[in-house]
């Protein structure tokens, strides 16, 4: 059975809405899919609806959250979570409104540095009740201030960029405590990408279920190391695209990177 264990939809960053999702993963084969959005459950329950009336594809229940640590973003991916609890409910709403206050914070900075653009044009291109960097740097490629996403983020919107303003987290230990509260599989996210190893270290002494080897943005020896390290310690392995509905050298993530549930007990029990 085959799983793109990391998706997002426009209830955060991604471009496309649960359905879209879910059709593109049809048509590529998959047999499910975990929805993933950031520091959000608002699209889970249209995308499990909506996956029953094709009845083609299974949804895992998912989440990501962004934490800090060592001055490095940690993502933390949670799996067949509860997302009907009031306890999700609470934090996911608390994290929203730190979000859209940093997204009208780094709206402020870029025009501070001369590249005039509108708080209601990002809302429209965000859609849902959600601003992120990523929708902010859709609006610098339409202007033409920047060539594409990538470039934004390289210029401005990185830490340690002149627009880059920080957001309040949860830590690793809390994140990973309340995926586990809420019944549910923490994983570290495409660790790969992390400047300082001993952060994998540091997640797996907090009690991380397992680590995201497959992903888009590991190369060959990144994921070498990483299965040796979960085999190490007796981690999950899992994979995903990180699919936000960008089309990237002609196709679309989704699918392209995944992992077999069937070599995931745990998680195939659960199904």
């Amino acid at each position: 059975m085959i799983f793109d264990l990391h998706v997002h939809t426009n209830y955060s960053d991604g471009l496309l809405t649960p359905k879209q999702v879910i059709d593109l993963a049809v048509l590529k084969g998959l047999d499910g899919i975990a929805i993933t959005d950031h520091d959000t459950v608002d699209g889970i329950k249209s995308a499990i609806q909506y996956s029953k009336t094709i009845d083609k594809i299974y949804i895992i229940p998912g989440i990501e959250f962004g934490c800090i640590y060592k001055d490095e973003e940690v993502h933390i991916l949670g799996y067949f979570i509860d997302y009907k609890s009031s306890i999700i409910e609470q934090v996911t709403d608390s994290l929203r409104q730190e979000r859209i206050l940093r997204g009208l914070k780094i709206i402020d900075k870029v025009n501070s540095l001369g590249m005039k653009i509108d708080v209601d044009e990002v809302y429209k291109i965000a859609e849902e009740d959600y601003i992120g960097r990523p929708h902010i740097a859709r609006v610098l490629v339409k202007h033409g201030y920047v060539s594409n996403v990538k470039e934004a983020f390289e210029l401005y919107l990185n830490r340690g960029k002149p627009a880059y303003i920080e957001r309040k987290t949860l830590s690793i230990v809390e994140t990973i405590d309340l995926i586990h509260k809420l019944e549910g599989i923490a994983i570290l996210a495409h660790p790969g990408v992390l400047k300082d190893n001993s952060i994998i270290d540091y997640c797996i002494h907090m009690g991380i279920d397992g680590i995201e080897a497959i992903h888009s943005k590991h190369d060959s020896d990144s994921v070498k190391y990483l299965l040796e390290v979960a085999k190490q310690y007796g981690l999950i392995v899992t994979g995903g695209s990180d699919c936000h509905g960008e089309i990237i050298d002609g196709d679309y993530l989704l699918g392209k990177y995944y992992i077999n549930i069937n070599h995931i007990p745990i998680m195939k029990g659960r199904i």
